[in-house]
């Protein structure tokens, strides 16, 4: 193998021992804590019970056998490996050995339409596919009319996957040795969808380099409290084989020696109970309602331990003050909750700890969304629509841009996305913010989600907050309608308490009391549910197209 020892620059650190490389975290691990236990799946997130909790060497031993199986069925570097799976120790297990392969790992969202789905293979092109045989029906004939056959089926439910392998069967025929592949940190090893909130979704490119970066950012935060920060039990029963939660919660798990529980699917019972039994320090609870429906469990079920928790976090709204204090009293005033503001394309966030500034969280929240100061390795500044800076708050909100090593690489096979969202050397995160108190950011609104009314220019957050204030109701979203008068008219739908007998009217009269005249929403409609991502952003885009004629009927 060459040596390079004469020159400084255009090196590639890309041999073993120097590289940056996905694959290589369990591995490592191996060498100092091989007996910790890495990853335990929560009741339902594993096929297999033998999977069930591993250690770093067992982890690690099953990652090179799926590497190894996968090199043996001729792929190739760079070739694309797709992932239609749910929460489990498998698939988590399977990513990482596509990423010891020197493969791309393209995880889909099992929530998106069958027809999305068609446009995700055909965008990338995959070469092999891992999939949960209970969710097989409803993708085959996408998968299959493509030539795309399920390679590995990891079996949950009673049913099986013709031509496919069990991920147990596929893993036992190889070795457990290290696949002997070239990876440089700059290599693409995992293209995520975005969630597709206003178009369809994109390939965001992500690196080996970005996603340690953005792992070790995390690791600071998420071990604060700790003693040691091996100390660190993370859990998420949120999404992370197909989110950018993955990298934040997964990976800098691996890079403090902690251990990450895992759990199926989102169930704040589930939650609490994981958290008493495997005394978890670090919750990902993704939204407030989710951290309010945590506290609520807690409160109800009071068998409950979560005094081992000392830290909380959560995003895309402000927490409720009176939540903070609840959760306070079950875990112990040592707690950190923090909010992080980001996406899948720069994950390196701002954040904001409601403790270190109380005064401004008890003053604000949850009426404004205080995102914080951006992380130590994220550079972000507001521009104006000319690209212009903002610094002063009576300047008005303005779009977030960003530089950091954790910026993605770019949008797959879509130059001209790339190009716009590159703009001017920063990365341009569609995203609406004001300069707040003592330089913090406060998130305004996704531009598009922005409601323009009557000449004026509303954020749907801040309705939102409001609404939520109200005791009757649970959930609340706002978009902006068509209306002949207003041009677009601020429309509340609402999810309500079970059982209770709020009016339209009454909720209208509390907006209207607590907002400005032109921020009050003009109409509201009660549902039972909103269309959402996997991270619980309701997507307003479907709810626009379902009511456009709300006011025209």
């Amino acid at each position: 193998m060459p040596i390079n020892v004469n020159d400084f620059v255009n090196r590639r650190a890309d041999n073993r021992w120097d590289r940056t490389a996905v694959g290589d975290l369990l591995e490592r691990m191996t060498w100092s804590k091989p007996d910790k236990t890495a990853i335990v799946g929560w009741d339902g997130a594993y096929a297999s019970e033998k999977f069930e909790r591993l250690t770093y060497a067992q982890a690690n031993a099953l990652a090179n056998q799926f590497a190894n199986g996968l090199i043996d069925r001729g792929l190739q570097r760079g070739d694309v490996v797709m992932l239609y799976c749910d929460n489990s120790v498998e698939a988590w297990l399977a990513k990482f050995g596509i990423a010891k392969a020197g493969l791309v790992c393209a995880p889909a969202n099992t929530l998106m339409a069958p027809d999305v789905v068609d446009g995700l293979i055909e965008l990338t092109d995959p070469k092999f596919l891992v999939v949960d045989a209970d969710l097989w029906d409803r993708v085959a004939t996408s998968f299959e009319g493509r030539g795309v056959r399920a390679g590995v089926s990891i079996p949950f439910g009673d049913v099986s996957v013709a031509g496919s392998e069990t991920f147990e069967d596929f893993c036992a025929a190889q070795p457990t040795t290290e696949p002997d592949v070239v990876i440089h940190g700059d290599d693409i090893w995992e293209i995520l969808f975005t969630s597709g909130t206003t178009a369809a979704p994109k390939g965001v490119m992500l690196s080996h380099n970005a996603c340690y970066f953005a792992a070790y950012s995390f690791a600071l935060s998420l071990t604060r409290g700790l003693r040691f920060e091996s100390d660190l039990v993370q859990c998420s029963f949120l999404p992370l084989i197909y989110h950018i939660g993955d990298n934040l919660f997964s990976m800098s798990t691996i890079l403090s020696g902690g251990t990450l529980v895992m759990g199926r699917k989102p169930d704040p019972a589930q939650i609490c109970r994981a958290i008493d039994r495997e005394k978890v320090t670090s919750l990902f609870t993704g939204s407030p309602a989710m951290t309010a429906a945590v506290d609520k469990t807690l409160t109800e079920n009071r068998e409950f331990d979560a005094s081992s928790l000392t830290n909380i976090t959560y995003g895309w709204a402000a927490l409720p003050p009176t939540v903070l204090a609840s959760l306070k009293r079950h875990c112990g005033n040592d707690l950190n909750v923090f909010a992080i503001f980001g996406q899948t394309e720069a994950i390196a966030c701002h954040r904001f700890w409601p403790d270190e500034w109380s005064d401004l969280y008890a003053r604000t929240a949850p009426n404004e969304n205080y995102v914080g100061v951006p992380s130590p390795i994220l550079a972000s500044k507001v521009v104006d629509p000319a690209g212009g800076d903002i610094v002063d708050p009576a300047d008005g909100p303005g779009e977030a841009v960003y530089r950091s090593p954790v910026v993605c690489s770019g949008y797959y096979r879509d130059e001209q996305a790339t190009r716009e969202a590159f703009a001017d050397g920063w990365f341009h995160s569609g995203d609406s913010c004001a300069i707040g108190e003592s330089g913090h950011r406060i998130m305004v609104d996704r531009y598009k989600d922005i409601v323009k009314t009557g000449g004026e220019n509303v954020a749907t957050i801040r309705v939102e907050a409001v609404l939520a204030q109200h005791p009757a109701v649970t959930r609340a979203t706002v978009v902006g309608l068509p209306h002949e008068r207003w041009g677009e008219a601020v429309t509340a739908l609402v999810i309500t308490e079970d059982g209770s007998q709020v009016s339209s009217g009454e909720l209208l009269a509390y907006c209207r009391a607590n907002l400005a005249g032109f921020e009050s929403p003009k109409g509201l409609v009660f549902v039972e549910s909103f269309p959402e991502t996997v991270g619980g952003k309701v997507l307003k885009y479907k709810l626009r197209q379902e009511y456009a004629d709300f006011y025209s009927s």
